[in-house]
């Protein structure tokens, strides 16, 4: 018997998956760095560093093309500091003037199409301010996070808020060009739910210096970890600060 999760059910189970962590205390510290700073959250999916960012005092827009994440994201608390949007890159209003731009959680990686990819540094670089910075991380290749998403090392067991008993694991399957197809596959309540498929783009720092570069921006650092190791220090990141000139 099939079973479908709710769109309530698949936020709650990212939320339980995806708790606070280093990751989110670098880009909150980051944005901190300049008081009363006009943010961008691209991707915020639940709202997790978004409401953190609104809570210390800026002004957050947060955007996000999962309407069933967002809705999660506006009944949370705080939700109403936040100006939450449906889209992509394409909904950034055109009067905006962001200090800061952050793509949080590897969400520039489930942007695989590379002229979408494109499109969305450039809509990035027209909403941000001239000096006005831009960071991101991504997956460093090199480290071949995908060989350890196989069923027996992803195996989670757990119960959401509403009761709900959930089994899930991963499997994946790399594709030319860089690009991995991910797949979840749940057991919700004892029936098995559609499996969930998603294509993430494995880009070299090399890669992600030169689109970045075109798109106009400047590339300050990249790092290797969330406390400023090298890339290839072993944490598998590539950690993107860069800046729009003046």
């Amino acid at each position: 018997m099939s079973s479908r999760m709710t769109s309530a059910q698949l936020s709650a189970l990212y939320d339980a998956e995806n708790q606070w962590a280093a990751d989110d205390d670098f880009f909150l510290a980051l944005v901190n760095e300049r008081p009363d700073s006009r943010v961008l959250d691209l991707g915020c999916g639940t709202g997790r560093i978004t409401l953190a960012v609104a809570a210390a005092g800026h002004a957050v827009v947060g955007i996000d093309p999962n309407s069933g994440s967002l809705a999660a994201a506006r009944q949370k608390p705080g939700a109403e500091g936040v100006t939450w949007l449906d889209g992509t890159s394409a909904a950034i209003p055109r009067d905006a003037a962001f200090d800061v731009a952050i793509m949080t959680a590897h969400v520039a990686q489930s942007i695989y199409d590379d002229g979408d990819w494109s499109r969305t540094l450039a809509d990035i670089n027209r909403a941000l301010v001239p000096g006005g910075r831009l960071a991101l991380d991504s997956r460093d290749p090199a480290a071949r996070a995908w060989e350890h998403w196989t069923p027996a090392k992803t195996r989670r067991r757990c119960a959401l808020p509403d009761g709900t008993a959930l089994e899930t694991w991963m499997e994946c399957d790399p594709r030319p060009g860089g690009l991995v197809a991910l797949t979840e596959h749940r057991v919700v309540d004892g029936s098995i739910d559609k499996p969930e498929t998603s294509v993430l783009a494995f880009r070299t720092e090399d890669q992600l210096r030169h689109d970045l570069a075109s798109a106009g921006f400047t590339v300050d650092h990249v790092c290797g970890g969330w406390a400023g190791e090298d890339v290839g220090s072993g944490q598998g990141e590539l950690i993107v600060l860069a800046r729009k000139p003046r």
